[in-house]
């Protein structure tokens, strides 16, 4: 059975293939969940739909920046900007923040304490990625692209296990 996603979810737009979103998010862990929560969604509506490997990724993708865009990049009053792009193959992740000091880093895993994996967990998902200053004031951009496979279409995830199959005496 080929193992592509071919029924539309009933709350995907009619978008295409193609689009743009961008929305500015407060720099508290409520506005990176939200941020985190609407990317969801404009993926589904893109045709990436929910349980594929691909809206997995991306998900994480947009939370773990968000989420350094509040604790590392935040300042006071201040908000962060998520911007997503899609093309027939590739979809884009921008995260700004205010903050000019901290440029980012990846840790080793010698310094993987409590914190530190987000962006290592970013580089093993993303096909690129990097920052560069912000280009329109204070701050800086952390971007990120990840190639859809099939040409686009992306691919169902495994399913998960039932609790019942995981039960059952082996």
């Amino acid at each position: 059975m080929d193992n592509e996603i071919a029924a539309p979810s009933p709350n995907r737009q009619p978008l295409g293939p193609t689009g743009n979103f961008a929305m500015r998010f407060s720099s508290t862990p409520r506005g990176a969940r939200l941020a985190r929560r609407l990317a969801e969604q404009r993926l589904d509506a893109w045709g990436i739909p929910y349980g594929c490997d691909a809206h997995h990724a991306l998900t994480l993708i947009v939370g773990e920046l968000a989420a350094n865009a509040v604790r590392h990049g935040r300042v006071l009053g201040r908000d962060f900007h998520l911007s997503l792009a899609r093309d027939a193959a590739t979809v884009r992740i921008e995260v700004t923040d205010t903050r000019t000091e901290g440029v980012p880093v990846v840790a080793t895993p010698a310094d993987l304490r409590d914190t530190g994996r987000g962006l290592l967990l970013v580089e093993q998902l993303a096909d690129r990625w990097d920052w560069h200053p912000r280009r329109d004031g204070p701050g800086k951009t952390v971007w990120a692209e990840y190639v859809l496979p099939a040409g686009g279409r992306p691919v169902a995830a495994p399913p998960c296990p039932s609790s019942t199959a995981a039960a059952a005496p082996g």
